[in-house]
């Protein structure tokens, strides 16, 4: 029997029949028991073996797949790299990848727009984009993100003055649940528009992102370590000192390493040293964190050792996207709050004193360094953590040393208690354990992104336990995040 022939017309998938619907995308579903199949995030922290896995290469397909899982009554959870430290992108039933997904579409180096599906990731936005002599206007610790991850997450660089990455996007293509493909932007769609600029992949498939860009430029990054506490005194000053200002500040040492950046017109100064980039810097350290997991002391060690290793002054000049990511070395556990810019000495202080104790205590806890700080300037998206405030974000990091299990529950329950305590917003594509009581009190727009779902989403495609478990209230072992733990302590 010949295989089907995809219709035309969206309008006409009723047409087909499920058998046919299956026939239609054997080319882009991964078998149950290949790598593919089965999903980890980046992290190695959360794992699922999904009914069946697609990866589309087309809109159509992506539609099929919808069509697909209407009929069988399923869910589908839109997935890319798998970058988000939780189960964001878990799911028991359909998965849907987006990786194949990855064309740019049109570069207006005028009026500094790229068109790109949702898939691409950034490192290979970055080659287009340079290409054109153009870049993204801020960034993320790593670029191998997709695009769509980005924006439905509100991704967020560093700099008192620069937005959340979602707040450069003009306009989305969505693929919602009843199978319409809708555009969306601020004068079109506005309440969809802002609900998926931070909707966690909850209101449709984001097909194409309109993303404001600039002329490409080049960072000079000058790094310095002080004390603790000269830093957290003249926090404003040293925030609003540079473009894009971070903090690394190592617990155990007392100080904070001070990362300024500046756009500049200087020839190209990269730094990297194979001693310490990779020596010292991966396989030392990661050996030491190793150590830590039996004798917890080590980290104290490994802590005072990282802040001498930087502690001299440094100045780099590169590509702008060279200076914004970092080197995240291994696969980590990882927590990050957003805390209301005016919160940031108090709660730092409060931070320090009780790691300190910690840090003393000989059955204390025992966190790796370092422990990040970075700023973003105040928007207007519905779900986004720095809404109508300038933040603060403060992330731990415990690393899983060769993929191996570290103690962190306890480190960073505490550690969100003293977020609460400062009205923190958790980073979404974070765990944390905030619910729909707790989320409609820190965020004005939250019934409307809620009432927003179950209007383009009736019937719950696009939900998954995350979903569930934050927006909707839903309790019960299906829901819990630990369904989707990957060798967890």
């Amino acid at each position: 029997m010949p295989s089907p022939v995809l219709p035309a017309s969206p309008s006409k998938l009723g047409q087909l029949t499920v058998q046919q619907l299956w026939e239609l995308l054997a080319p882009v579903t991964a078998h149950p028991h290949s790598p593919r199949g089965a999903f980890t995030n980046w992290g190695l922290t959360f794992a699922c073996r999904p009914l069946c896995v697609f990866e589309p290469e087309t809109e159509a397909q992506c539609a099929l797949v919808l069509e697909l899982a209407r009929r069988e009554g399923k869910k589908v959870r839109v997935a890319g790299v798998g970058h988000s430290p939780s189960d964001l992108a878990c799911t028991s039933e359909y998965m849907l990848r987006t990786e194949k997904l990855d064309e740019v579409i049109e570069v207006s180096r005028e009026k500094h727009y790229i068109i790109a599906q949702a898939g691409i990731t950034l490192n290979a936005l970055h080659d287009v984009l340079a290409q054109h002599g153009l870049a993204m206007k801020n960034l993320g610790s790593i670029s191998d993100q997709t695009l769509g991850g980005v924006v439905t997450t509100a991704t967020h660089g560093s700099g008192i003055d620069y937005p959340v990455i979602s707040m450069d996007v003009r306009a989305l293509v969505l693929l919602l649940a009843d199978g319409s493909r809708v555009r969306c932007s601020r004068q079109e769609n506005p309440d969809l528009f802002m609900a998926s600029v931070c909707g966690l992949g909850s209101t449709g498939l984001i097909l194409e992102v309109t993303l404001d860009v600039e002329p490409a430029f080049r960072l000079k990054e000058v790094q310095e370590t002080h004390p603790f506490e000269d830093v957290v005194r003249d926090l404003d000053s040293v925030a609003r000192a540079a473009e894009h200002v971070r903090l690394w500040w190592f617990p155990h040492a007392g100080v904070i390493r001070v990362s300024s950046s500046n756009r500049t017109h200087e020839p190209r100064r990269p730094i990297y040293t194979w001693l310490w980039h990779s020596l010292v810097g991966y396989h030392l350290l990661q050996f030491l964190f190793f150590l830590g997991r039996y004798l917890p002391n080590v980290n104290n060690f490994v802590g005072r050792l990282g802040a001498w290793l930087v502690s001299d002054r440094t100045v780099a000049v590169d590509d702008s996207h060279r200076i914004f990511n970092v080197d995240c070395k291994y696969p980590q556990y990882t927590t990050e709050w957003a805390i209301p810019y005016d919160h940031t000495q108090a709660c730092l202080r409060e931070l320090r004193a009780w790691l300190d104790e910690e840090l003393a205590a000989p059955s204390g806890l025992r966190p790796h360094f370092p422990v990040e700080i970075r700023f973003s300037d105040a928007d207007d998206i519905w779900l986004s953590p720095s809404n109508g405030q300038k933040t603060t974000w403060i992330g731990l990091i415990q690393y899983k040393p060769y993929g191996t299990n570290v103690p962190y529950r306890k480190l960073f329950a505490r550690f969100e208690q003293f977020m609460l305590r400062h009205a923190g917003r958790p980073h979404w594509a974070k765990t944390h354990p905030l619910r729909p009581d707790d989320l409609r009190a820190s965020y004005p727009r939250f019934d409307d992104f809620v009432a927003l779902v179950a209007r383009v989403d009736p019937h719950g495609v696009f939900r998954n336990p995350y979903v569930e478990r934050h927006f909707f209230g839903k309790q019960g072992p299906q829901y819990d995040a630990r369904v989707f733990k990957a060798r967890a302590l």
